[in-house]
């Protein structure tokens, strides 16, 4: 069958960001293009991750901010914080960057369905809302993941995940969290900056496994001195609900908590049930996630994968990336690989963290020496506030080529340092350069260009002062 005896040159099933930027792209190059949602245009960034989550944190950070004001001779009234107010103007932004994706695929050309599309064949997709079958000569997957409901823990229907969080009808007073990634600590400071008493269990030594050490343990400190509880080598056994309606969590090492609320944040899996993989001969990995080549082609030939379904790199601009490659390679003749090296990534808790590039652990077992550039000091606008907090800056450097291979924030705007900071080791800037770099004075950025000396050497694993 030739690509013209298909209904569409392109079908995409994933109305997300991955998902809605091949659509528009493949429709602008003049392909016929269907794409299918199921829920809501915008997919988990925009509708249940990345958008209301940001949301939530400047909701957060108003606590401090009441409190810093103080030190710089304001006073205000008694405090207050309306739950359900934030969450409706939450929900009417949401609805909007909603109504912009789905109005921007339509400007397009590509025909856009609102039912849940699966795949019946290698060229055949059902829209089961109309309860008909369509046929395209490529196919896209992007239909994302969801929370980990962890089926094993006895009395997790108890519990909420973070699609729940966006939609509590009350602020719970006490919550727990298990998990130790960044949406279970980014929710866990977004609780506490909002009063609630939080407590994060983790099985792991220390949160946030894969960042920088440094990081993990100076952010661990910091959210103990705002009066969170974090429980680090233990784990939730059992959660009962109590006919009061709060929640009694069991934990491993046998404390027991009662809360108002329990969240589960312990990974995320790919919808790949029930979506007809096995129909298409599309082969999964063990934990359900679509297999793809360097191309993002799965293993039927003409049928691809993007996004958090592929459980490669599972970020909102990665996936907007592998569309773009996708394109590229599909329908302009220019085979493109995505290219997961140097991403920039921000974890927004309080105080944020910004990092791009290695690890001290990574760099040293990369890197046959390293030197490593370290400072630490309480910002100036805490001087006033008397804020105890401090920021953290880290650049991490290849001995031999003077390239700056990781650098890494912890402190307020350490994500909109991170972004600039992947330009530069992007591309391939060296420590001589950032030492040549004139200061911005004062900012806490000018740290990053004055830290002229190492503070330590890493050489064959050994570290080395002096």
């Amino acid at each position: 069958m030739s690509g013209n005896s298909y209904d569409y040159d392109l079908f995409v099933i994933g109305g997300g960001s991955g998902g809605v930027r091949a659509a528009r792209r493949a429709a602008m190059l003049g392909k016929r293009v269907g794409i299918a949602e199921e829920y809501r245009f915008g997919g988990t960034c925009v509708i249940r991750g990345c958008v209301p989550k940001k949301l939530f944190v400047y909701a957060s950070q108003f606590s401090e901010a009441h409190e810093d004001a103080a030190g710089y001779g304001w006073s205000f009234g008694e405090r207050s914080f309306d739950w359900p107010t934030l969450i409706a103007n939450k929900d009417r932004e949401i609805e909007r960057l909603e109504n912009l994706y789905a109005a921007n695929v339509a400007k397009t050309g590509a025909q856009i369905f609102n039912t849940r599309a699966v795949i019946e064949g290698p060229h055949e997709i059902r829209l089961q809302e109309e309860d008909r079958v369509v046929t395209a000569d490529q196919i896209l997957v992007a239909v994302g993941g969801r929370p980990n409901p962890h089926p094993g823990l006895p009395g997790a229907e108890h519990c909420i995940t973070s699609e729940e969080a966006f939609h509590l009808k009350e602020l719970p007073k006490s919550i727990l969290i298990l998990g130790g990634g960044y949406i279970a600590v980014e929710f866990a400071n977004i609780f506490q900056g909002l009063d609630v008493d939080t407590t994060l269990v983790y099985r792991g030594k220390e949160i946030l496994n894969g960042f920088d050490d440094d990081l993990r343990h100076e952010l661990h400190q910091a959210m103990v001195e705002k009066g969170m509880t974090v429980r680090c080598q233990d784990t939730l056994v059992a959660v009962k609900q109590l006919p009061d309606g709060r929640m009694e969590a069991h934990c491993d090492s046998g404390e027991v908590r009662v809360v108002d609320q329990v969240m589960l944040a312990i990974g995320r899996k790919a919808n790949t049930e029930n979506l007809g993989c096995e129909a298409a001969g599309i082969a999964l990995d063990t934990r359900g996630g679509i297999v793809v080549d360097e191309y993002s082609r799965t293993t039927a030939g003409n049928i691809w994968a993007i996004g958090d379904v592929t459980h490669r790199v599972q970020l909102t601009p990665v996936a907007i990336h592998e569309a773009m490659c996708f394109v590229e390679t599909e329908f302009r003749g220019n085979p493109s690989k995505p290219d997961y090296t140097t991403i920039a990534t921000a974890v927004f808790s309080q105080p944020e963290i910004g990092t791009v590039g290695l690890t001290e652990a990574e760099a040293a077992k990369a890197h046959d020496e390293i030197e490593i550039y370290k400072t630490s000091f309480r910002p100036m606008k805490n001087t006033l506030s008397g804020r105890s907090g401090r920021m953290l800056m880290k650049l991490i450097v290849d001995a031999a080529s003077r390239k700056v291979v990781g650098a890494h924030i912890l402190g307020a705007d350490a994500g909109e340092l991170g972004q600039v900071l992947g330009i530069a080791l992007k591309a391939g800037v060296t420590k001589d350069q950032f030492d040549a770099t004139m200061a911005v004075h004062p900012t806490a950025a000018e740290e990053l260009v004055t830290m002229y000396e190492p503070t330590y050497r890493v050489r064959g694993g050994e570290t080395i002062t002096g």
